[in-house]
């Protein structure tokens, strides 16, 4: 009996990640050598890192865990526990929203995206030219039928995730919503000012571009990232499938241009070149925004 217990002890003393006691572990932090599990472990440039230690904190209780740069991301982001934390909240914001469209349809009328109601030569009373300018923001969250939200949001995840532990949450939110209000000012440019365009295509697509301009720095077969991408844009482009076009390439060409900022500014320059390339690329939409709205008024 008693060699019994001993092996029952011995069993018991294999370690154990510190957040998740029923996972035994060899791993352990390279700051406070605390064991921790594949989920619970951060790369850093030597070994692996807890969460507590990356968010700077030792956890223990003693105070600040030894100073030590933070592991940071090809874009100067830091690498943070839950790197797909914003992409599952901006998926859950859309979930949310279209479950309130599904209960209430008459909420749609006040998110999707149109110029102007009533057209000219009447001064219009609606829209982004009677002064609407939230709708620029509240269409990217707005979806009407279950396969378009399915789509959009299975994108959004097979490709936000990754984008978003590769740049950082900052730099990862900053291309989502300047792609998506760029999709929107050229919708709102070119297309007829009746006509309601809704979705989180335009920052979806984005997302293509600066997953594209990533790849590219990182030297990776770019055939599947362009492949899916002309697969969409067939689908974009087909009549029959009355999708806005223009959302999609203003979203599109604002994630190639600040996804290029974000892999390729100078490290001593980096947050200047990467949110000034982010301020041009929104003055450049809020630009165009104002002189469709000087068409419609």
């Amino acid at each position: 009996m008693e060699q019994a217990a001993g092996s029952a002890q011995d069993a018991r003393s294999v370690p154990v990640c510190y957040r998740h006691p029923d996972r035994e572990t060899g791993v352990r932090c390279t700051r406070c050598e605390r064991p921790i599990c594949p989920e619970c472990m951060v790369s850093a440039s030597v070994g692996f890192q807890c969460p507590d230690c990356v968010r700077g904190g030792s956890g223990t209780g003693t105070g600040p865990a030894p100073r030590a740069s933070r592991p940071r991301t090809i874009a100067g982001g830091t690498v943070t526990a839950d790197p797909r934390l914003l992409t599952k909240i901006l998926i859950g914001i859309n979930l949310a929203v279209f479950i309130a469209i599904q209960a209430d349809r008459s909420l749609l009328d006040h998110l999707v995206l149109y110029g102007a109601w009533p057209p000219k030569p009447s001064p219009p009373t609606s829209g982004v030219a009677g002064g609407e300018w939230y709708r620029l923001v509240t269409s990217m969250f707005a979806h009407e039928e279950y396969w378009h939200i399915g789509f959009n949001m299975l994108s959004l995840w097979w490709l936000g995730g990754p984008l978003e532990a590769a740049l950082g949450r900052a730099r990862y939110l900053a291309v989502y919503f300047v792609s998506g209000l760029a999709g929107s000012a050229l919708a709102y440019l070119l297309t007829s000012p009746a006509t309601p365009t809704l979705g989180a295509s335009g920052a979806i697509y984005g997302l293509f571009g600066a997953t594209a301009v990533l790849m590219r720095r990182l030297n990776y077969d770019l055939r599947p990232i362009v492949a899916l991408l002309v697969i969409n844009l067939i689908f974009t482009f087909n009549p029959a499938m009355n999708i806005s076009w223009q959302g999609h390439i203003g979203g599109l060409v604002a994630g190639v241009v600040t996804g290029y900022a974000m892999v390729h500014a100078p490290r001593e320059k980096r947050s200047l070149v990467q949110y000034g390339t982010c301020a041009v690329v929104l003055a450049l939409a809020v630009a165009l925004v104002l002189v469709r709205t000087a068409q419609l008024t």
